[in-house]
């Protein structure tokens, strides 16, 4: 038997579908302006630290060396080839300490040359003071016989004046006595005149051949210098550090051999990135980690050029090395710049650099949310930077480098 079913009311039909039309219409509005999830970051690989206010002091650091302030470097004054190495770096020697010998047969023979003409240039010497002397000889008897013949004429023409006076000799023969005392007398001069030019001429003669002796005897002294240049010799007290040839092997003039260092001298050369090498100044305090001790020493030298992106400095050390401190040693070097009172400062970030603007994360007070904020920063140094605007102490901020989250505004630290 059927059972007649009540009618529904259209009415009520168009009720519920709007009321269910308007829940979805709500539905898609909410979700539309719900913010897009904050992406995870693992709070273990975030490195955090927290605004401080107080003294900052302004650093710089950069690796080096060790090197020696003292460094004679050894080279080779002839050439020759290397017949024995004597010396083995890092063994202490005095100045005479022979490190290597070479031999050269030309240098040997250029000495023997020089000695075979020097023994030639004395024999000449001996040669031409025998004829100078025997020349002056000569001419000191020319001198004596003139002299003997105008006393001679001179004492005939005093008897001819006598003779003539009582009148038993002719005016004509004492005429000819007194000419022929003149003419002797003339002679007398010229030849006592020719044998001071020799005398004179034999002394210059000498003179100039005793030079080239003279010059001989520096060129054998030369030679012989080079002869002993062959004993390679350290030059002055100190520590082999290098000798860097071997038997056999031929060198130049000129090449560098060795290098001998003074081990209780020692500075550090350390190398400053540009970036932060601009305030740097002589005089400058800094410390030098030997990894087995720290030296306090001062800025004596800053390089005018920029090599490879870093400046080199030289810092004296003061006050005893550490034990194991060598030349070449790898070190660590922090300069002191200034000391800053009452700032707000922080860890150096991973990103950005001083005197600029950039986009840190701060954490939420519960640490669980990170926001981007911009903040301005001031004057740096090696591990921390000045804090100029969008900070306040106590805030929490992260150093990492964050720049895989660039898109957005917050992170979630899990």
């Amino acid at each position: 038997m059927d059972v007649p079913r009540p009618k529904k009311s259209k009415r009520a039909k168009w009720i519920l579908g709007g009321a269910g039309l308007a829940v979805l219409m709500g539905a898609t509005v909410a979700l539309a302006r719900l913010e897009p999830a904050a992406p995870g970051v693992e709070r273990a690989t975030v490195w955090t630290d927290t605004v401080r206010r107080g003294d900052m002091l302004r650093q710089v650091r950069g690796p080096g060396t060790l090197i020696a302030e003292d460094i004679r470097w050894v080279p080779a004054v002839v050439p020759g080839r290397v017949e024995r190495k004597l010396v083995m770096p890092g063994t202490t020697v005095t100045a005479g300490t022979v490190l290597a010998e070479l031999s050269n047969p030309d240098v040997e023979r250029q000495a023997l040359e020089a000695r075979r003409q020097l023994a030639a240039a004395e024999s000449d010497l001996a040669t031409l003071r025998s004829n100078l002397e025997s020349q002056r000889l000569t001419q000191e008897a020319s001198v004596a016989t003139v002299r003997n013949q105008l006393r001679e004429a001179e004492r005939q023409a005093r008897a001819a004046e006598g003779l003539a006076s009582k009148e038993m000799v002719s005016s004509g023969e004492l005429e000819r006595a007194r000419d022929n005392a003149a003419e002797l007398r003339v002679r007398l001069g010229v030849e006592e005149r020719r044998l001071a030019f020799t005398t004179q001429s034999m002394r210059s003669q000498v003179s100039a051949q005793q030079s080239q002796l003279g010059i001989l005897r520096t060129l054998i002294q030369f030679q012989q210098r080079q002869i002993d240049a062959m004993q390679v010799r350290a030059g002055s007290d100190g520590v082999l550090q290098e000798l860097s040839v071997e038997p056999g092997q031929w060198v130049n003039s000129g090449t560098t051999l060795a290098r001998v260092v003074q081990p209780g001298r020692l500075k550090a050369v350390l190398r400053i990135p540009e970036t932060q090498a601009k305030d740097l100044v002589v005089g400058l305090p800094a410390s030098v980690d030997t990894r087995n001790g720290i030296v306090r020493g001062r800025v004596v030298r800053i390089d005018p050029s920029v090599q490879n992106g870093s400046v080199a400095i030289d810092v004296t050390l003061e006050g005893p090395l550490p034990r194991g401190a060598r030349p070449d040693l790898s070190v660590d070097g922090t300069v002191d710049i200034e000391r800053l009172t009452n700032v707000m400062y922080v860890g150096r970030p991973a990103y950005g650099q001083a005197e600029s603007t950039v986009s840190m994360f701060r954490l939420s007070p519960a640490g669980h949310e990170a926001q981007r904020t911009q903040v301005k920063l001031g004057r740096g140094s090696a591990s921390t930077v000045e804090v100029v605007n969008g900070l306040k102490p106590g805030d929490v901020v992260i150093l990492s480098d964050m720049s895989s989250y660039d898109g957005s505004e917050r992170v979630r630290l899990k």
